[in-house]
């Protein structure tokens, strides 16, 4: 069954989003692969390892996680909705980026999280009515007994166990790395996104993925530019 998300991307012209396309090896807007250049000291087979993961997500930040619509809710409702949430919305500015690790994998974090974290809480409130309820494979999946109370509670009242207060604005850029490769991979992505850390990042629209079917990779269906009613559409 089809999964729906809304993320935050940037355009597909935007220099940032060019790199990380180069990176992960694939265009989320198109569905098509994208040459990559091998970092300096991986092989082919190393690096398909490290980025295949957020390589079926395409390059975006999570704003409200992936979705099966609610028994009687269709994908005409959640574009109404998306551009209900975008005419409301306000554009605003990362300042700046940072290359983070989160756990065990590595992640462009913003400088100042405050604006991106109340946008994420709105939409999470916004489309929750189109959400089908997690089924109990689902929630397992999540493993549950490894989360804080709260982030539990999350999961079963959002479908996802951080947002809100357990949010953290994040794009992915890898899949797990382990200790003794992090310096490594750590140098390949400064190497690579370096330039572009400083750039404010202008968030001035959602945009609507797809997962067409269980395992395939998300592509953009559409994206709400805030405070217009301008939608374009994509797949």
């Amino acid at each position: 069954m089809m999964r729906y998300a809304l993320y935050f991307t940037p355009a597909p012209d935007d220099p940032l989003t060019r790199a990380a396309q180069l990176w992960l090896g694939r265009n989320a807007f198109t569905g098509e692969a994208a040459a990559t250049t091998l970092p300096a000291g991986f092989t082919a087979g190393e690096f398909d390892d490290l980025t295949r993961a957020p390589r079926r997500y395409g390059f975006h930040a999570t704003l409200v996680a992936p979705f099966r619509l609610r028994a009687g809710r269709t994908e005409a409702d959640l574009s109404v909705a998306a551009d209900a949430f975008a005419r409301q919305a306000a554009p605003l500015a990362i300042p700046g980026l940072a290359i983070t690790r989160i756990g065990d994998f590595f992640a462009l974090t913003p400088a100042d999280a405050a604006g991106v974290s109340a946008l994420a809480s709105a939409a999470v409130d916004h489309f929750d009515g189109l959400r089908a309820p997690l089924t109990d494979a689902e929630i397992a999946r999540r493993r549950p007994e490894g989360l804080s109370e709260r982030q539990r509670l999350y999961l079963h009242r959002h479908g996802y166990p951080y947002v809100k207060e357990e949010f953290r604005f994040h794009m992915t850029l890898t899949g797990p790395v382990e200790a003794r490769a992090a310096v490594r991979v750590a140098t390949a992505l400064h190497d690579r996104f370096g330039p572009l850390l400083p750039c404010p990042v202008q968030i001035s629209a959602v945009t609507l993925f797809i997962e067409p079917e269980p395992g395939a990779d998300f592509i953009v269906r559409s994206t709400h530019r805030f405070g217009a009613a301008e939608t374009r559409k994509y797949a």
